[in-house]
């Protein structure tokens, strides 16, 4: 099975850059693909701790992924599933069989949503097929792990431990809460990507800073 996101942003954030890390980790870089980044993008461009860790990118579209990657088989008419949070149904394990590749938009993150999915939907509207994740906005490498927990695993969505909004307190004083849904590990923690926690402690500084 191979996982697909169309990088929809200019650049690598921080952010963006601990997220794909830790896919990476998780899935395996033989088992990502990073498609339809900008056109004239080179390797310099890309952050040098997800080269290290193998990353698959191309500046081509999914209509075109096999002239980058002759290893992989052609993307079939009905048999790439998009993740979409506006899709009429939620993905189901019975459904693993049914699809090749599961492709998210490089923005699941955003809050508020901008719906991003629906300009990959318009792109490619008779390759992909929309399921969802549920009702609630997830981070890229949430989504990610869930669906991999779905159709992998065959978790169904029901059954995968989530929670909503977390808040993370740094001390006494300071706590953000993430508008976002995570999975929860075997200890009952939000699974982050390693040094995210830092990252957030870092933003909400600044942002602190911004209002002073």
């Amino acid at each position: 099975m191979k996982y697909i996101i169309e990088h929809m942003e200019q650049g690598f954030s921080e952010w963006v850059t601990l997220e794909y890390s830790q896919i990476i980790g998780e899935l395996g870089s033989e088992n990502l693909i990073l498609s339809s980044l900008p056109a004239g993008i080179t390797a310099k461009d890309i952050p040098e701790a997800l080269l290290s860790l193998g990353l698959r990118w191309t500046t081509k579209d999914l209509n075109h992924l096999t002239e980058a990657f002759a290893d992989l088989e052609p993307l079939q008419n009905g048999r790439v599933c998009l993740l979409d949070p506006r899709a009429p149904q939620d993905i189901q394990p019975s459904e693993a069989c049914d699809f090749d590749y599961f492709v998210f938009g490089g923005i699941l993150g955003d809050h508020p949503p901008r719906d991003r999915t629906s300009e990959i939907k318009m792109q490619y509207p008779e390759l992909v097929v929309g399921r969802r994740l549920g009702d609630k906005q997830m981070t890229t490498d949430t989504a990610v792990r869930t669906t991999q927990l779905i159709v992998e695993k065959k978790t169904p969505l029901e059954e995968i431990r989530f929670i909503d909004y977390p808040e993370f307190r740094f001390n006494e004083n300071e706590a953000t809460e993430m508008p976002f849904r995570y999975v929860l590990d075997a200890q009952g923690a939000p699974i982050l990507p390693k040094g995210m926690l830092e990252l957030i402690k870092k933003d909400s500084e600044q942002s602190l800073d911004d209002l002073l």
